[in-house]
């Protein structure tokens, strides 16, 4: 298989949709950093709810967002793409409208707004993948979805670094920000519409894909859910561990969360060009590894105590992110490439499924193993890391066809 040695921005831009698209993505994460970060906040400070009100009517959104996917998938696999996209944005619309209409004291309308929320959040990752999948191929289309993750992650920090600077004007300066992210939503649905691309839909090319059913992926999407475990670190584990057991200031973890975005806005692209020499799978299960090894330097890190404790947690953060960007590069590039072309949109919301559960029961899992010592986190983290690496390593592609080497979809207006 080819592989891209080169980095080329205009080539990079066209291979993920072009101009229009490119500024869609910018736009959406510009507006997603300015509230996602606070919506807790919104519902404590603004609408008067109590905060576990707050997280558990926010975690019921998310799950039960999740129960879109397989409707996603097979919207998808009827050759709509920018269609799912825009359609992803236009549903957090609906989601902070309702935000911004719910009166203060009340939950249904908050737990309402946050299922829009969630819908669009799940269905965008599988939209996103799937139309950058249907314009780019191989190795390009590998680098376009990093550099995509590259541009969403820039569009997120300096959203959530212009909220923050936005805060000190209390619930109004909240709402006003609801209303810009609302805003921002609808500008990014229209730029994503405008691009018009469609697939024409691909019928299974052999007798044993008849039944039209996407490839199971039964150890991939174990070892995703653990692996994106990796995603929460930053924001949830070592925020927790630098402040309840080391006792350390907080400017660490604004500290360690702002490099994590830097990290990933610069090095996203070429380290994913850089290991596209190698198979995808082998660079995924090198992702585990890397996790592993890194959840380790934090329980060493740990058993520095106060002092020392806090720059160590943060020296190995930087290892973490490394793996972090090793496994996104990898496991949706993975995804697509393993996907019949007939079963790319279901193949697709079938992944996504699995990292969503893996970012729900993430928060709970990590704070139910932190209080028992950094042990029994970090430990226990290492080994399921290294566990769904092996996993990975060991499954084979039985019945499935590399869509890179036999169907290529056709892109439409």
């Amino acid at each position: 298989m080819a592989t891209t040695t080169k980095i080329q921005p205009r080539a990079l831009v066209r291979a993920a949709g072009g101009p229009r698209y490119a500024a869609a993505l910018a736009v959406d994460a510009l507006g997603t950093g300015l509230l996602r970060p606070f919506l807790l906040l919104y519902g404590v400070t603004v609408l008067r709810l109590s905060a576990p009100t707050t997280g558990i009517a926010m975690t019921v959104g998310v799950v039960a967002g999740l129960a879109c996917m397989p409707a996603v998938g097979r919207w998808l696999d009827r050759g709509a793409r920018s269609t799912v996209v825009a359609a992803s944005m236009l549903v957090r619309v609906l989601g902070v409208a309702l935000l911004l209409a719910t009166p203060a004291g009340t939950v249904w309308p908050f737990a309402t707004a946050a299922l829009f929320l969630g819908i669009g959040n799940q269905a965008w990752p599988a939209a996103h993948a799937a139309l950058v999948a249907t314009v780019a191929h191989g190795r390009e289309r590998d680098a376009a979805l990093a550099g995509s993750r590259a541009l969403r992650n820039a569009g997120l920090g300096a959203g959530a670094l212009l909220a923050t600077a936005c805060l000190a004007g209390g619930a109004a300066a909240l709402q006003a920000l609801a209303a810009v992210t609302g805003l921002a939503y609808l500008a990014a649905a229209a730029l994503a519409w405008s691009v018009h691309l469609r697939a024409h839909p691909a019928a299974p090319a052999a007798k044993d894909e008849s039944d039209g059913s996407a490839p199971r992926m039964r150890a991939l999407l174990a070892a995703n859910v653990v692996y994106v475990f990796c995603l929460n670190v930053p924001e949830i584990a070592l925020p927790l561990v630098l402040v309840t057991q080391l006792h350390a200031s907080p400017v660490w973890s604004a500290a360690i969360f702002v490099a994590n975005t830097v990290l990933v806005v610069t090095l996203q692209v070429p380290v994913t060009v850089l290991l596209s020499r190698f198979p995808r799978r082998t660079v995924l299960a090198f992702a585990g590894v890397v996790l592993a090894v890194s959840y380790l330097g934090f329980l060493a890190a740990a058993s520095l105590g106060h002092g020392w404790g806090a720059p160590a947690v943060a020296a190995v953060s930087v290892v973490c992110t490394i793996g972090e960007i090793i496994y996104a590069g990898s496991a949706t590039a993975l995804v697509t490439a393993l996907a019949p072309a007939h079963a790319l949109g279901r193949t697709l919301a079938r992944f996504e499924l699995s990292s969503g559960f893996g970012l729900a029961v993430s928060p709970a899992a990590i704070t139910a193993l932190a209080p028992h010592g950094p042990a029994a986190l970090w430990g226990s983290l290492a080994t399921a890391t290294l566990l769904s690496a092996s996993a990975v390593a060991g499954e084979r592609d039985r019945g499935v066809r590399l869509s890179d080497d036999c169907h290529r979809a056709r892109a439409g207006s």
